[in-house]
């Protein structure tokens, strides 16, 4: 049997990068402590708010460089991560209720998205010496200007909250919600908190599962013991498995 036709459990880090480099190795050890060293993928900002740019030949540089030689995944996930744009209509609602000032490929036009998916992808896999799996937009929204960007990209996978696809031709290789946690706000967290324990049981019967887990996390002891939980869960009753995995 194929690793694609069994039971699947996928697990990331997002916002990979300098601004928090303790709040990944946290993460990371936690991760491999449950799922195996390097089962698991790093999405990577290449400079979040403008403040810590990812730059090749420092110490940060080196030690991306090293985790993707163990085999661990990289996406790149936006450029800044944040949201400078105005939004109508429906974007307007997302980017008030859904992120806070994250959303940084919610309303950008085609030329600008793909601008920065390009430099994101150049920059990362100069550093790791190793192509990047996808792409995944910074808080998963994507407005039609990313979704046309993606199309004509040569990226091999791409996720949003509900599912993980190819962006060329739209195929979904990976379907249902993705479990995370949020640490922004008490209310935010006892709802992410209740949904995680939900999971645990309820999605068992997806053939593939995804948990995502951010930088913030480890401010709170809660966060940690449920990410531990919900790993733990998934990992006895199916194969940790890499995104590349869905694809073959």
């Amino acid at each position: 049997m194929r690793p694609s036709d069994k039971p699947l459990l996928l697990a990331s880090i997002h916002d990979v990068g300098p601004r928090f480099e303790s709040e990944v190795d946290r993460l990371a050890d936690l991760l491999a402590a449950h799922l195996g060293a390097a089962r698991f993928a790093m999405l990577v900002v290449p400079d979040h708010w403008g403040e810590s740019p990812l730059r090749p030949g420092t110490p940060f540089a080196a030690r991306l460089r090293g985790w993707a030689e163990s085999g661990i995944e990289m996406f790149v996930h936006g450029w800044f991560h944040k949201d400078t744009c105005a939004h109508q209509g429906a974007s307007a609602l997302k980017a008030r209720y859904m992120t806070a000032s994250e959303g940084e490929f919610l309303g950008l036009d085609a030329a600008e998205a793909a601008r920065r998916m390009a430099r994101g992808r150049a920059l990362i896999e100069d550093i790791t010496g190793r192509e990047t799996s996808g792409f995944i937009a910074p808080a998963w929204l994507y407005g039609d200007g990313a979704m046309e960007a993606l199309r004509t990209s040569s990226f091999a996978l791409a996720e949003d909250h509900m599912k993980v696809w190819v962006p060329q031709t739209g195929a979904v290789v990976a379907r249902g919600p993705v479990i995370t946690w949020a640490s922004r706000s008490r209310a935010r967290t006892a709802s992410s908190l209740a949904f995680a324990a939900l999971a645990r049981h309820a999605l068992h019967p997806l053939p593939r599962v995804r948990v995502a887990v951010h930088p913030g996390d480890v401010t709170k002891p809660a966060i940690l013991s449920s990410i531990a939980a919900t790993l733990g869960s998934f990992a006895r009753r199916r194969t940790v498995a890499r995104y590349r995995d869905l694809i073959g």
